[in-house]
């Protein structure tokens, strides 16, 4: 899975996890502490944890817009913004070497956070370097062209597996010109599209101190972390309006299924989903739990599952997200996978969510997620969700996550799949799977595809097959 993806996942289960540490399940744990909150003029938020034994301090820095902003026809515009902030290779060695620590930028489709960890007694220093780069942003023709050819060189030389393309397929089958449809890091082809002056309306319109937020971990006491911010963060630009993510929704979904022809053996990707919550709606929680019922639920109707990678899950951004379901499984068997999907779904309608179901959705999260909260670097990306994505504070979050049941897993369950507009792909050799596909609905075939290009997965196909579906 993309390394960017799972970071995204585990951060948006991390409230649903306090809840599971807070109470009674087998396993006890303490729930996270409270921020010291504090507030620049400049309107730039800061969240202080001071742990005075630790020599090391963490700052995490997040741009509260992401990807979701790039300009049609030029994906990766936001990405390529993060990387020009510390343009100059040295700084991230000194991090390594010099300071045992780290700094690095991530981007998804909704922030931009920046990851700089060091020794505690250099606090100030940390700042400088982040002033830099947040203040007095070095996008020079050089350096976009240096940072451009060198995200153009990672694409071309990344390997991009059949679950990678499906990932991607299936995203673009859901949301099509959607943000959310397009690849967050860029392609080739939209890399080589971004020009200086997007990147320069990308930093007036987003890169500023009121669209941010600051976690700061470890030990620095807040006098002395407060002090250094309001001398050198302080003269960060602060934007004169706030730029809301707000789009058109994305039309309904193709219902045919698009096999992709892919160099593969016996084996092929296949996914199905539907569009999700975002992650501030009050059932995101339901929906991430359904997700683990939903598994179990296709596990029980096809146990050849149980021989490769098979998964559910919930993913959530600021806008409304997707409900994917994938396997990687035998050919043979891609029609009947698809088709056992879909009934795990429909069973919802007839076979309510049971009490052991919502139980055993609820160990398998903490199990999964108790990890990451016990680390500050987990601690401070959930302290920074409530600022990304306008949450209700923890604590008010837990008595709502406590609350969680059967029947509001029913009512997440009839929101998710009541219209019936499920996306599916099958990436693989479409000889193999083409007949085993047409016995249960209709199928669209597309040619094999360049997925470092911004080829259009929707786009008119290289031959279409239809054939009235039928009953499994």
């Amino acid at each position: 899975m993309n390394p960017v993806l799972l970071k995204s996942l585990i951060r948006n289960a991390l409230f649903a996890l306090c809840v599971l540490t807070a109470f009674p399940l087998g396993v006890m744990a303490q729930p996270s502490p409270e921020p010291e909150q504090k507030r620049l003029l400049n309107g730039l938020r800061i969240k202080l944890w001071a742990r005075p034994s630790d020599q090391d301090v963490l700052l995490k820095l997040r741009v509260h817009s992401g990807a979701a902003f790039d300009l049609a026809g030029k994906a990766g515009t936001m990405a390529l913004l993060g990387d020009i902030l510390f343009p100059d290779p040295t700084t991230r060695e000194y991090f390594a070497e010099e300071m045992q620590g780290r700094l690095n930028v991530t981007t998804d489709y909704d922030s931009i956070t920046i990851t700089l960890q060091g020794r505690a007694r250099e606090f100030e220093q940390i700042i400088e370097i982040l002033r830099t780069a947040l203040v007095a942003t070095q996008l020079t023709p050089e350096n976009v062209a240096k940072a451009r050819e060198g995200r153009i060189k990672v694409i071309r030389e990344s390997s991009v597996s059949p679950a990678m393309l499906a990932d991607r397929a299936i995203a673009a089958r859901l949301f099509g010109d959607f943000p959310y449809g397009r690849p967050y890091m860029g392609t080739i082809e939209s890399l080589e599209r971004v020009e200086r002056g997007d990147l320069m309306l990308a930093r007036d319109r987003f890169l500023n101190s009121n669209n941010s937020s600051l976690v700061i971990i470890g030990g620095v006491q807040p006098n002395r972390a407060m002090r250094a911010l309001r001398q050198l963060l302080g003269p960060w630009r602060k934007g004169d309006q706030l730029v809301p993510a707000t789009f058109r929704q994305p039309t309904a979904p193709d219902s045919r299924t698009l096999i992709l022809n892919a160099p593969a053996d016996q084996s092929v990707e296949v996914r199905l989903a539907v569009r999700g919550f975002a992650r501030e709606d009050p059932d995101w929680a339901a929906a991430t739990m359904l997700a683990s019922v939903t598994l179990q639920r296709w596990e029980k109707l096809l146990p050849e599952l149980a021989r490769g990678p098979v998964f559910v899950r919930h993913e959530a951004f600021a806008l409304p997200g997707r409900f994917v379901m994938g396997t990687t499984i035998d050919g043979l068997l891609a029609g009947k996978t698809l088709a056992t999907g879909q009934e795990a779904i429909r069973s919802f309608a007839s076979s309510p969510v049971t009490s052991s179901e919502l139980e055993q959705a609820k160990g398998e999260m903490m199990a999964l997620l108790n990890k990451e909260l016990a680390k500050p670097e987990g601690v401070a990306d959930a302290w920074l969700d409530v600022d990304t994505y306008g949450l209700p504070t923890i604590a008010e979050q837990i008595r709502s996550l406590s609350a969680v049941s059967q029947n509001d897993l029913q009512r997440a369950a009839e929101r998710l799949f009541r219209d019936g507009a499920y996306a599916s792909v099958v990436v693989g050799n479409s000889e193999l799977v083409k007949t085993q596909i047409e016995r249960y609905g209709k199928v669209e075939l597309m040619g094999e595809i360049d997925p470092k290009t911004e080829t259009k997965l929707d786009s008119k196909p290289t031959k279409s097959q239809t054939k009235p579906a039928v009953k499994p």
